[in-house]
C-alpha cells in the first residue's frame, strides 16, 4: 500500500515539473517585453491678455510629432482656473498646441517638450477689426448689372482742388509746301513774301 502511494507521488510530481518547464520554456520563445515610452506632464494655462484672467472651457488642441512619426491628437477642454493638461505627450515630440475660446482669436504655436513636465503659458487677444474702404454690402442688392465695373472710391486727395493745367497750346504748322512759280523762284502762295526776281544784268555789245 505505502509502495502504491509513494509511486502516485513521484508520477504527480514527475508531472507537474513536466508543465512547469513547458510554460518555461513558452515564456523563453515568447516576445521580448518592451517597455512604453516615456511620456511628459504638460500643463497649459490659458489667460486673457487684457486681466491676465483664467478663461474657463477653451478647447486645447495637442498634435504631437516624434521622430517624424505623427502620435495624433487629442483635445482638452480648460477648467475654471483655466487649466488643461495631459500626461501622454511622448517626452522629445515636438507639440503643436491650439487654443480656441468664444470671443478670442485662435491661438496656434509650436512647442519642443523633452522635459519630464512642461508648462506652457498662453495669452489670449480679442479679435482685430478689419480696416477697409468699402462699407458692408451683405444682404443688399446689387446697384448695378452684372458686368458693370463699380466707381472707384474717393480718396482724400479729391477734397483738394484741381492744379491749372501748364500744357501750352501751339499754332497748327503748315506741314504742306507752298506751291513754286514755274521758274522756281518764288512761291504763289499769297500767304508767303514773294520773291523777286533779281535784274539781269546788261549784255556789254560785241567788238567787231
Amino acid at each position: 500500500m505505502f509502495s502504491r502511494l509513494l509511486s502516485a507521488g513521484v508520477v504527480v510530481g514527475l508531472g507537474f515539473g513536466t508543465v512547469l518547464s513547458a510554460a518555461h520554456g513558452q515564456d523563453s520563445r515568447g516576445r521580448k517585453y518592451k517597455a512604453p515610452p516615456e511620456t511628459s506632464h504638460v500643463e497649459v494655462l490659458v489667460l486673457k491678455d487684457v486681466n491676465q484672467k483664467p478663461i474657463p472651457n477653451a478647447a486645447v488642441v495637442f498634435h504631437s510629432t516624434k521622430d517624424g512619426k505623427d502620435e495624433g491628437n487629442l483635445e482638452v477642454k480648460t477648467d475654471s482656473e483655466g487649466k488643461a493638461t495631459i500626461d501622454v505627450i511622448p517626452t522629445g515630440s515636438s507639440v503643436d498646441v491650439q487654443v480656441i475660446a468664444d470671443g478670442f482669436a485662435t491661438f496656434a504655436g509650436t512647442y519642443q517638450v523633452n522635459e519630464a513636465s512642461r508648462a506652457i503659458e498662453i495669452k489670449m487677444i480679442r479679435p482685430r477689426a478689419q480696416v477697409s474702404t468699402y462699407g458692408d454690402t451683405r444682404g443688399q442688392a446689387a446697384s448695378r448689372p452684372a458686368g458693370v465695373q463699380e466707381p472707384a472710391k474717393p480718396s482724400n486727395l479729391g477734397d483738394q482742388p484741381a492744379r491749372p493745367s501748364t500744357t501750352k497750346t501751339l499754332p497748327p504748322t503748315n506741314t504742306n509746301p507752298p506751291e513754286m512759280h514755274p521758274d522756281n523762284q518764288y512761291p504763289l502762295d499769297p500767304t508767303t513774301p514773294a520773291q523777286t526776281k533779281p535784274p539781269t544784268a546788261p549784255t556789254p555789245p560785241q567788238q567787231i
